[in-house]
Protein backbone atom coordinates (compact mmCIF):
# COMPACT_ATOMS: atom_id res chain seq x y z
CA UNK A 1 0.00 0.00 0.00
CA UNK A 2 3.21 2.55 0.10
CA UNK A 3 5.35 3.96 2.25
CA UNK A 4 5.49 6.28 5.09
CA UNK A 5 7.21 8.69 7.15
CA UNK A 6 7.18 8.95 10.80
CA UNK A 7 8.65 11.90 12.33
CA UNK A 8 8.34 11.58 16.51
CA UNK A 9 11.28 12.17 19.45
CA UNK A 10 9.56 9.34 21.61
CA UNK A 11 10.57 5.77 20.66
CA UNK A 12 7.31 4.97 22.47
CA UNK A 13 5.25 6.50 20.02
CA UNK A 14 7.19 5.91 17.01
CA UNK A 15 6.70 2.15 17.56
CA UNK A 16 2.71 2.68 17.85
CA UNK A 17 2.45 4.43 14.77
CA UNK A 18 4.96 2.78 12.45
CA UNK A 19 2.90 -0.91 14.16
CA UNK A 20 -0.57 0.68 12.77
CA UNK A 21 0.94 1.62 8.96
CA UNK A 22 2.80 -1.95 9.02
CA UNK A 23 -0.87 -3.23 10.21
CA UNK A 24 -2.05 -1.78 7.15
CA UNK A 25 0.66 -2.97 4.78
CA UNK A 26 2.73 0.15 4.80
CA UNK A 27 6.62 0.27 4.48
CA UNK A 28 7.72 2.75 6.96
CA UNK A 29 10.56 4.27 7.55
CA UNK A 30 11.40 6.74 10.77
CA UNK A 31 13.14 10.25 11.84
CA UNK A 32 13.35 11.89 15.21
CA UNK A 33 13.53 15.07 13.93
CA UNK A 34 12.57 17.68 11.80
CA UNK A 35 15.22 18.03 10.44
CA UNK A 36 16.56 14.68 10.21
CA UNK A 37 12.66 13.76 8.38
CA UNK A 38 13.69 17.05 5.93
CA UNK A 39 17.25 15.13 4.87
CA UNK A 40 15.91 11.61 4.46
CA UNK A 41 12.78 13.33 2.09
CA UNK A 42 16.07 14.33 -0.13
CA UNK A 43 16.57 10.48 -1.09
CA UNK A 44 13.01 8.99 -0.89
CA UNK A 45 9.70 10.32 -1.16
CA UNK A 46 7.08 8.58 0.60
CA UNK A 47 3.27 8.62 0.03
CA UNK A 48 2.41 9.87 3.88
CA UNK A 49 4.26 11.61 6.56
CA UNK A 50 2.87 11.14 10.10
CA UNK A 51 4.42 14.17 12.07
CA UNK A 52 4.44 14.83 15.83
CA UNK A 53 4.84 18.89 16.50
CA UNK A 54 7.09 19.18 19.52
CA UNK A 55 10.15 18.13 17.95
CA UNK A 56 13.81 18.58 19.02
CA UNK A 57 15.14 21.47 16.82
CA UNK A 58 12.21 22.44 14.12
CA UNK A 59 8.79 22.16 15.18
CA UNK A 60 6.22 19.17 13.19
CA UNK A 61 4.90 22.88 11.90
CA UNK A 62 7.93 24.23 10.98
CA UNK A 63 8.59 20.93 9.17
CA UNK A 64 5.03 21.10 7.62
CA UNK A 65 5.51 23.97 6.11
CA UNK A 66 8.76 23.66 4.70
CA UNK A 67 7.49 20.00 2.93
CA UNK A 68 4.36 21.93 1.50
CA UNK A 69 6.63 25.02 0.15
CA UNK A 70 8.68 22.70 -1.52
CA UNK A 71 7.44 21.62 -5.09
CA UNK A 72 9.49 18.44 -4.63
CA UNK A 73 7.22 16.80 -1.95
CA UNK A 74 4.56 19.67 -2.00
CA UNK A 75 1.84 16.77 -2.80
CA UNK A 76 2.97 14.18 0.37
CA UNK A 77 0.06 13.92 2.47
CA UNK A 78 0.73 14.80 6.08
CA UNK A 79 -1.00 13.81 8.98
CA UNK A 80 -0.02 15.59 12.13
CA UNK A 81 -0.20 13.84 15.18
CA UNK A 82 0.45 15.37 18.62
CA UNK A 83 -0.42 16.20 22.35
CA UNK A 84 -1.19 19.44 21.24
CA UNK A 85 -4.80 18.83 20.46
CA UNK A 86 -6.60 22.35 20.90
CA UNK A 87 -8.65 23.67 18.49
CA UNK A 88 -6.21 26.47 18.01
CA UNK A 89 -3.49 23.47 17.32
CA UNK A 90 -5.61 21.97 15.04
CA UNK A 91 -6.36 25.09 13.08
CA UNK A 92 -2.65 26.11 13.24
CA UNK A 93 -1.73 23.16 11.78
CA UNK A 94 -3.66 22.80 9.02
CA UNK A 95 -2.95 26.61 7.95
CA UNK A 96 0.55 24.86 7.70
CA UNK A 97 -0.51 22.87 5.05
CA UNK A 98 -1.27 19.29 6.82
CA UNK A 99 -3.75 17.00 5.29
CA UNK A 100 -5.09 15.68 8.92
CA UNK A 101 -4.53 16.54 12.47
CA UNK A 102 -5.18 13.51 15.22
CA UNK A 103 -4.54 14.26 18.79
CA UNK A 104 -2.30 11.78 21.09
CA UNK A 105 -3.43 9.29 22.08
CA UNK A 106 -4.27 8.10 18.85
CA UNK A 107 -7.69 6.69 18.23
CA UNK A 108 -6.71 3.77 16.30
CA UNK A 109 -9.84 3.65 13.95
CA UNK A 110 -9.69 7.30 13.33
CA UNK A 111 -5.75 6.65 12.18
CA UNK A 112 -6.64 3.56 10.27
CA UNK A 113 -9.53 5.84 8.58
CA UNK A 114 -7.13 9.06 7.72
CA UNK A 115 -4.57 6.93 6.73
CA UNK A 116 -7.18 5.04 3.89
CA UNK A 117 -8.35 8.21 3.17
CA UNK A 118 -5.12 10.27 2.39
CA UNK A 119 -3.54 6.83 0.73
CA UNK A 120 -5.12 5.95 -2.49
Amino acid sequence: MGNALVVDDSSTERKILVGYLQELGITVSTAESGEEALDKLKGNIPDLIVLDVVLPGKSGFETCREVKGNSATAKIPIIICSTKGSEMDKFWGMKQGADAYIPKPVDKEEFFSTVKRLVK
